[in-house]
């Protein structure tokens, strides 16, 4: 689908990307075609298009726009995104120009939004500070070491805060995407698109994706030796006393100890193990969802269900329905 410059008359709101060295390029032309191909249905509903646009730092540090759609018009960005990047997110040192301009942009009534690693950059803002954001789940703990004042949930695919929008890992820039076109152009325009580009409309959370990744690193040797415990024994019934006596600690010592080093209590440490657990063998094996709860400690199914909807936001069967490999593979439990 082909979208043209239009007229003035028929312009309207501006997208702008921060491109930086190494961010996805794929998202930047793909959610630069989502944006044309919204535009167009807008167009021809006798609505406006979006004008989009890429800004780079030149040699003379100058943000500049590189790509725009509409290149004789005056005006400046209704929404600024920060794209990921594959290799990682920008280091503080890297992000403070940016930081610099996103932040005299948003001064000027600019909402600004990110992708995955891009959240790193609105971040570097200060804005953030307070705030829900999101970013790739693989990220969190990064994340929250640098900018602990930001209210961080990577369950959620996007996260819509007024004047900052923030998504999560590499593709959540389709969600990204939808969501903006729903803003500034409507839902019914979103719908279409959305249709045309195969994409759900009705929204995804990352959670449903995301691998239960333990903080291994925090340096507390007492509760990493729970942690290494755990992770052979937590389909078996488990209490806060024999954490803490693998641990060699007092219980009340050893309840604080294991928060501020895995950011979780033991009680939900052993969930999510658990809860991983049953993931893979609802993916990969067609044992029912009571031998699957059984399997991973649970003696009563329904509250193995409860937990499960609880972390992923979906029951154990819509988790197996979307994510199983159809295979029969016989994995211990």
């Amino acid at each position: 689908m082909a979208v043209g410059a239009g007229t003035v008359a028929a312009l309207g709101a501006e997208v702008g990307l921060v491109l930086y060295p190494g961010c996805q390029i794929g998202m930047v032309y793909g959610v630069t075609d989502l944006f044309m191909i919204a535009s167009q249905f807008s167009l021809d509903r006798g609505g406006k298009a979006l004008r989009v646009s890429h800004w780079s730092v030149d040699e003379a540090r100058t943000f500049t726009r590189t790509f725009d759609t509409h290149p004789d018009q005056p005006g400046m960005p209704t929404i600024l995104i920060s794209p990921g990047r594959l290799s990682g997110p920008p280091d503080a040192q890297e992000a403070a120009p940016y930081a610099r301009w996103l932040l005299d942009r948003h001064a000027q009534g600019t909402v600004l939004a990110s992708n995955c690693g891009g959240t790193f950059l609105l971040a570097a803002t200060g804005l953030l500070a307070g705030r829900p954001a999101t970013t790739h789940w693989l990220f969190a703990d990064q994340f929250r070491d640098r900018f602990p004042d930001v209210r961080l949930d990577t369950a959620k695919m996007v996260i819509e805060d007024g004047d900052i929008i923030t998504a999560g890992g590499l593709m959540a820039w389709t969600d990204l995407g939808m969501r903006i076109v729903d803003r500034l152009l409507g839902p019914t325009v979103m719908i279409e698109t959305g249709k045309f580009l195969l994409i759900d409309a009705s929204g995804r959370e990352q959670r449903h994706f995301s691998s239960f990744a333990p903080r291994l690193t925090h340096g507390d040797e007492a509760i990493l030796k729970v942690q290494h415990w755990l992770q052979g024994r937590a389909e078996r019934p488990v209490s806060v006393g024999d954490m803490a006596g693998t641990a060699g600690l007092e219980e009340r010592t050893f309840l604080r100890r294991f928060k501020a080093a895995t950011g979780m209590k033991p009680i939900e440490y052993v969930q999510n193990l658990r809860v991983g657990k049953a993931r893979e063998l609802l993916e990969f094996t067609r044992r029912s969802v009571d031998q699957i709860a059984w399997a991973v400690g649970y003696e009563d199914a329904t509250a193995f269900r409860r937990v499960f909807h609880r972390i992923l936001g979906l029951a154990p069967g819509e988790y197996r329905n979307r994510f199983s490999s159809g295979s029969d593979v016989q994995i211990a439990a």
